[in-house]
């Protein structure tokens, strides 16, 4: 497909990359605040909200570049 590869989609893609990171990490963080780390959780869920925060950026960002292209 001649679209497989436009900006959009791989944007996309990389947006869809950067929600799993998300998931991955929080599961690890739940796991190392379980082993009595609470200070290294704490600092993982600061990066964790600055993805959360930049997501729906990201989300609205996609939406406008898909319309324009179509």
């Amino acid at each position: 497909m001649p679209n497989d590869y436009s900006l959009a989609d791989v944007l996309q893609r990389m947006y869809t990359n950067q929600l799993a990171l998300e998931a991955a990490l929080l599961e690890l963080t739940l796991h190392v605040e379980q082993l009595g780390a609470p200070e290294v959780g704490d600092n993982v869920r600061g990066a964790l909200q600055t993805i959360g925060e930049n997501a729906g950026h990201i989300k609205q960002g996609l939406a406008k570049l898909r319309s324009t292209n179509l």
